[in-house]
């Protein structure tokens, strides 16, 4: 079936929902105001978690509904259900036709054409039986403990996502998009005497569970959990104080993701709360430091063929050569800063409005082998893994911990360490990058960020990379 035909079927044949009269209230909601549009969502969801030797949840659900919005200016309308009634509809119009009184008068231009298709629209929920799917899990874990004694706890879990979406807008243009998103992940605890330590490995993408479920697949992924495992098992007591620090190549692009890609969001920008404010076109990061947000990567975590407002994803020169080029934009920040929409309006559901966020966002490769970089470093740690972190995005400041990391003296990669923290500014961080590697890479696909209460999947991605004067903190003494 094609999008059109499956859209339809959920949309309107399912629910009894009148196309034309869907469209007529939508006409009626927007009329007078500068933009807006009717998101329709359905989606099928299943999650599983096999933990200390047994299935501990399976779950599967349904959401189906939409949500009205109209945008006056910078006021913004919006009301959801998950009623796909005309009588619903109606509801949310007149609940969003309130904000007409703020109308700037400036009309913004409807979305271009999709991009061609990212992802195929197979459901991945139907590709693998529900017995299979806990089989594997279960031989995640026997596969763990079989590796090594030092295993005291292994919890797998796997879980998959298959959306669909119609996107109509007052003009009676109608955008549509089908969404697969898979994703499998593995922690294990081993321990010596009394100390236990962990490690973590996950993936995931828009494509179907075969590729996921592949037994070299999943074998790399708990081989992968168990080495972090083990290591931070020896690992020492991480030092204190300013020192250099190199990231490791792919995920620790979470840290750019957090410290400096919210800063180029677009509605920061246009409220001037972000430290990147007023400054396109000034230098905001060292030469060599080019920063791009691309959602059109085939099969990405981050990527989709369009955003939840009917735009095409792009990919969005952030950061050139250390100048601050642009900023990721929705319609309605785009439309106020003069700007062009980048297909960065993204939403976490039909529940919730649509505001600029990341896709996958990266920094491109240097030209520095990844041991030229670590061998110039005379005192500082090597961060090859992270996990949480807090950001201020007026100012920049950050604080992020590293789950695997270790000691570099003279050039020399040493012991691992734990418990060690990274702060600083991530816009003085940006022009502290002394050296950039060869080897940038993305992640694993297991990023989802936070925002205004909102969760987003999304894709980070940097090459090696040294900076000076990061501020690590630990329980040692540098």
């Amino acid at each position: 079936m094609s999008d059109e035909s499956i859209a339809r079927d959920l949309f309107y044949t399912q629910t009894g929902l009148n196309e034309a009269s869907a469209l007529s209230i939508t006409e009626e909601a927007l009329a007078g105001c500068d933009d807006g549009e009717l998101y329709l969502e359905y989606t099928q969801s299943e999650s599983f978690v096999f933990d200390d030797g047994r299935l501990k949840k399976a779950s599967f659900d349904t959401a189906r509904g939409f949500g009205l919005r109209s945008v006056s200016g910078e006021s913004t309308g919006y009301a959801h259900a998950s009623d796909l009634s005309e009588q619903a509809l109606k509801r949310a119009s007149d609940t969003v036709q309130a904000v007409r009184r703020g109308r700037s008068g400036i009309m913004t231009p409807p979305p271009n054409g999709t991009n061609q298709k990212l992802y195929i629209p197979d459901n991945p929920l139907d590709q693998v039986a529900f017995d299979a799917k806990v089989g594997i899990l279960e031989s995640m874990d026997s596969y763990a403990r079989s590796l090594d004694e030092r295993v005291r706890q292994v919890s797998a879990s796997l879980s998959g996502e298959w959306s669909v979406v119609e996107i109509v807008r007052a003009d009676g243009k109608r955008v549509r998009d089908i969404r697969p998103l898979v994703r499998l992940d593995v922690s294990v605890i081993a321990g010596k005497g009394d100390r236990q330590e962990s490690g973590h490995f996950g993936a995931g993408g828009r494509w179907g569970y075969a590729e996921l479920l592949d037994p070299a697949n999943w074998r790399m992924q708990v081989d992968e959990a168990l080495r972090q495992a083990l290591v931070n098992l020896d690992s020492e007591d991480a030092p204190a104080g300013e020192m250099e620090v190199v990231l490791g190549a792919g995920w620790p692009g979470v840290m750019l993701h957090e410290a400096i890609g919210h800063g180029l969001e677009g509605d920061f920008n246009r409220k001037k709360t972000s430290a990147f404010a007023g400054l396109l076109g000034e230098r905001v990061a060292a030469p060599g430091v080019t920063v791009i947000d691309d959602g059109t990567l085939e099969g990405r975590r981050g990527s989709l063929t369009v955003d939840d407002e009917g735009t095409p994803t792009s990919s969005t020169v952030l950061i050139e050569d250390g100048i601050l080029k642009g900023y990721m934009q929705d319609r309605l920040n785009a439309r106020l800063m003069g700007m062009a929409p980048t297909g960065n309006g993204r939403r976490q559901s039909y529940g919730h409005m649509p505001m600029p966020r990341m896709t996958n966002t990266f920094m491109l490769g240097g030209d520095k082998d990844p041991q030229e970089i670590l061998a110039a470093v005379k005192d500082g740690i090597y961060a090859v893994n992270f996990g949480g972190g807090q950001v201020d995005i007026t100012n920049g400041k950050f604080v992020f911990t590293c789950t695997e990391a270790y000691r570099v003296k003279n050039g020399k990669v040493g012991a691992p360490v734990k418990g060690a923290t990274l702060i600083g500014v991530g816009p003085e961080a940006l022009k502290h990058i002394r050296m950039i590697g060869n080897d940038m890479k993305l992640d694993s696909g297991i990023g989802t960020c936070g925002k205004s209460g909102q969760g987003v999947p999304v894709g980070v991605g940097q090459p090696t990379m040294l900076i000076d004067g990061l501020t690590v903190g630990g329980t040692a003494s540098a």
